[in-house]
């Protein structure tokens, strides 16, 4: 299948010219299409939380508009992506140290769910870009062993612990950063 300069080639799927029919079929009957749109509209798409799924606002160019309740997210969405790349390369040119002055050579990344599969996932596909100085962990486990051995591959003192979460309430969370703090 080709289409808008993509060749997707389901020679190593199980897929059948009549799966994919039915599947492309399936997507129409259920309105794919303007979910889609719905989605990169800001409207309410998340419905176990009852809000709009604006990670797509991530992708968004400066001056691009996108009203969420009238408010327009995109200036907000820059100005923390642009904290973000100050920060990394704070880090990255050893300008952002631990307590004892020495600079950063790990992050842990302690979240769950999305807090946690979204920031791994871009860190195992960017692997190739990544910056030598300074490891990446995840942990999401509330498994003491996890952190136990991660622990044993990392120092604190050149350590910096992000704790990523939406709410702030998730107790696998709230375990593994009060164990950071230990």
């Amino acid at each position: 299948l080709s289409s808008a300069g993509l060749f997707l080639d389901y020679s190593k799927n199980l897929i059948t010219a009549e799966t994919r029919d039915l599947l492309v079929a399936l997507a129409s009957e259920v309105g794919l299409k303007d979910a889609i749109k719905a989605q990169y509209d800001g409207e309410l798409v998340n419905s176990s939380e009852g809000r709009p799924a604006l990670h797509t606002a991530l992708r968004r160019p400066v001056g691009d508009k996108l009203k969420v309740n009238g408010v327009d997210v995109i200036p907000d969405v820059h100005r923390v992506l642009n904290q973000m790349t100050e920060l990394v390369g704070r880090i990255h040119d050893g300008l952002w140290r631990g307590y004892t002055e020495k600079p950063i050579t790990d992050v842990v990344n302690i979240g769950i769910g999305g807090s946690f599969l979204g920031p791994e996932l871009v860190s195992e596909a960017l692997v190739a870009y990544a910056h030598k100085g300074v490891r990446c962990h995840y942990l999401a486990n509330i498994d003491g062993s996890e952190f136990h051995e991660l622990s044993m591959k990392i120092r604190a003192e050149t350590t910096l612990f992000i704790v990523s979460s939406k709410s702030f309430n998730t107790l696998e969370t709230l375990k593994n950063a009060q164990a950071a703090r230990a």
